[in-house]
């Protein structure tokens, strides 16, 4: 089955999370602060009325920092203040179509917040490993039917996904120039399309699609046939971090990019996940084809992760099928007015026990 994280490494080390506000920083908060890390978060607010953050009490298990990561010199002050060990740098404007409507604040977010965050560990003496999050979307995408390999190009058409791919140039060349020779050793990380409990994010497929179900409406769907890598929230974080242990103590040779993905027979179009959720949902839940005009969207995508399996003996623990059933027992235990800490915290668990 692979690698696990092991809590004894993460035990009391100081760890900090950007984006600890959102979705997979939110998952990621929790399962560290489980392994006994002592874990500091800097994001914004959380992003949407019902978020995670609040629903799981993730704000009762992390030192909290609110900052933005366009503001050096306050985001500066706060990682001065949390003098990391590792850090796992999630925090993004994480949305394709936002990125139409706001090009300007993807790219300082998504380029510059993290080119802040760099310039703010190279004075962090106790820095053993930086894993910065990008996305999937960062390669250049001709549509021509093949999975992604780490060495591929980078691009996008849209502002977020070329923000990522400038984001994975712009961690290249600062490891390169200024972290060859610091202790940190710095790797980006590209997963699919996650999904999991919590996600209450605008605009996006799954809680769309629950939103609808649970007002008793058709989900609207634009793709149906756009093909993605979906996974569960928990699969892209093991290897993260798994990951971060390794490169704190075994250096540079995995200071590189790494894609997480599902199995292959896991990359589904839109259409066979809506179909499953509502099979599961039940209820009379039901989708219909949204005819409006939308902005470009990637049709194809699916991701390589040989090197994650070869080189940190990495592989998915949850089927597709597994994985949307956690999601809408999520998402049912909420709605049932359940202590979301402790169900989120017994997925993780449940997890970690696939790997013993």
């Amino acid at each position: 089955m692979g690698l696990m994280a092991h809590p004894d490494f993460w035990k009391r080390r100081r760890v900090l999370v950007t984006g600890h506000t959102g979705f997979k920083g939110g998952w990621l908060t929790l399962w560290l602060a489980m392994m006994g890390a002592r874990v500091a978060g800097i994001a914004l607010a959380p992003p949407s009325s019902a978020s995670l953050f609040d629903v799981a009490g993730i704000g009762r298990v992390c030192d909290s920092h609110l900052v933005d990561i366009r503001d050096a010199d306050a985001l500066r002050t706060a990682v001065d203040q949390i003098a990391p060990e590792v850090v796992f740098h999630c925090a993004a404007q994480p949305l394709v179509r936002l990125s139409y409507a706001d090009p300007l604040g993807t790219w300082m977010t998504n380029v510059m917040g993290t080119i802040h965050l760099m310039q703010a560990l190279r004075a962090q003496t106790d820095l053993g490993a930086l894993v910065v999050v990008t996305s999937d979307k960062c390669y250049e995408n001709r549509e021509v039917g093949l999975a992604f390999r780490e060495g591929d190009a980078l691009g996008g058409l849209d502002p977020y996904s070329s923000s990522k791919g400038a984001t994975e140039i712009a961690v290249a060349s600062w490891r390169h120039s200024f972290f060859r020779e610091h202790k940190a050793c710095v790797a980006t990380v590209r997963a699919g399309n996650v999904i999991g409990g919590g996600d209450w994010a605008a605009d996006r497929l799954v809680p769309d699609i629950l939103q609808a179900f649970g007002a008793g409406h058709p989900a609207l769907i634009r793709n149906p046939h756009a093909i993605r890598p979906w996974q569960h929230v928990l699969e892209p974080l093991c290897g993260y971090l798994t990951l971060a242990e390794r490169l704190h103590t075994d250096g540079q040779a995995f200071a590189e990019a790494f894609n997480f993905g599902p199995h292959s027979d896991d990359a589904r179009p839109v259409e066979w996940i809506v179909e499953r959720m509502a099979q599961q949902w039940q209820d009379g839940a039901s989708w219909q084809q949204d005819g409006g005009v939308h902005p470009h969207e990637a049709h194809y995508l699916k991701l390589d992760a040989s090197r994650a399996h070869a080189d940190l003996h990495w592989t998915p623990r949850l089927n597709l099928e597994t994985a949307l059933q956690w999601l809408v027992q999520w998402y049912r235990s909420h709605h049932s007015g359940a202590d979301m800490q402790s169900f989120t915290l017994d997925q993780i668990a449940a997890y970690e026990s696939l790997g013993r």
